[in-house]
């Protein structure tokens, strides 16, 4: 019974949420476009379909994915695990919680390929580019770029340095990016910076930071638990211009190796 009672509360705090939404697409499509609601009853089975999967996955996010997290960042940052017994976290270095960085960089990898809306930005990529834009080629440079940005914003916080020195490098190197990689992959690169930080990614990473800032001597979760997610949005973009500037220089030197030996 409290399951279904806290269920109830969520769904109901969704139905209050989406509300605008439906009342805005309604009023633009009858009062402004003054045209029908094409095939009403498989529209409403829709916006029901929709408001009790978000307030499933919602409800899932509360008693799974967030303490989920938070348990794996305190099991792997416990100091009995990190250091043996009897040694204080005080004595240990930012080199000890290897561990953490595995973790962070494989749990941003396997929740990127998981990400919904990267699918379907990397299905209309390919799409729209005839093939020449892979589907998984482009998933897979997403997540690894995710996985190096989350793996170093875990070293951010044990280490305790700066947020704005990461970014500001970070932003610089994808400013000269954007002026030699090929023109045609910018605007995709920096979408999958934002299409990367959605329904999956978010909440694991997000509980990773708080969960291993509390655990982390001389960290306050309020500043430093949080920053993993502009981590995970700035490392897909360098990761995509990076690779398409890979894949140009290697083609233009495939065309001069042909006209070399021709």
């Amino acid at each position: 019974m409290t399951v279904l009672f806290d269920f109830s509360k969520v769904l109901l705090a969704t139905c209050r949420d989406v509300l605008p939404v439906f009342l805005l697409i309604g009023f633009f499509q009858l009062v402004v476009l003054r045209q029908p609601i094409p095939q009403p009853r498989r529209v409403g089975m829709g916006v029901v379909y929709v408001v009790v999967g978000l307030a499933l996955f919602l409800a899932g996010l509360e008693k799974a994915l967030f303490p989920l997290g938070r348990i794996m960042a305190t099991q792997l940052s416990d100091p009995a695990f990190l250091f043996g017994p009897g040694i204080s976290p005080e004595q240990g270095n930012w080199a000890d919680y290897g561990w953490i960085y595995l973790f962070a960089g494989l749990i941003g990898f396997s929740t990127t390929i998981a990400e919904p809306s990267l699918i379907a930005v990397a299905y209309k990529a390919n799409q729209v580019s005839a093939g020449t834009i892979g589907q998984w080629g482009l998933r897979i440079t997403v997540a690894i770029g995710v996985a190096a940005g989350i793996a170093l914003g875990a070293f951010r916080i044990v280490s305790g340095t700066p947020i704005y020195l990461y970014i500001l490098v970070g932003y610089l190197i994808v400013i000269v990016q954007t002026v030699m990689a090929p023109k045609n992959i910018i605007p995709l690169a920096y979408d999958t910076g934002g299409v990367t930080t959605s329904t999956v990614t978010v909440p694991l990473v997000a509980a990773l930071g708080l969960g291993l800032s509390e655990t982390v001597p001389g960290r306050n979760p309020a500043l430093d638990g949080f920053g993993l997610i502009a981590f995970a949005s700035l490392f897909p973009i360098i990761a995509v211009m990076a690779y398409a500037q890979f894949t140009h220089w290697r083609a233009v030197r495939l065309i001069k190796n042909v006209k070399e030996e021709s």
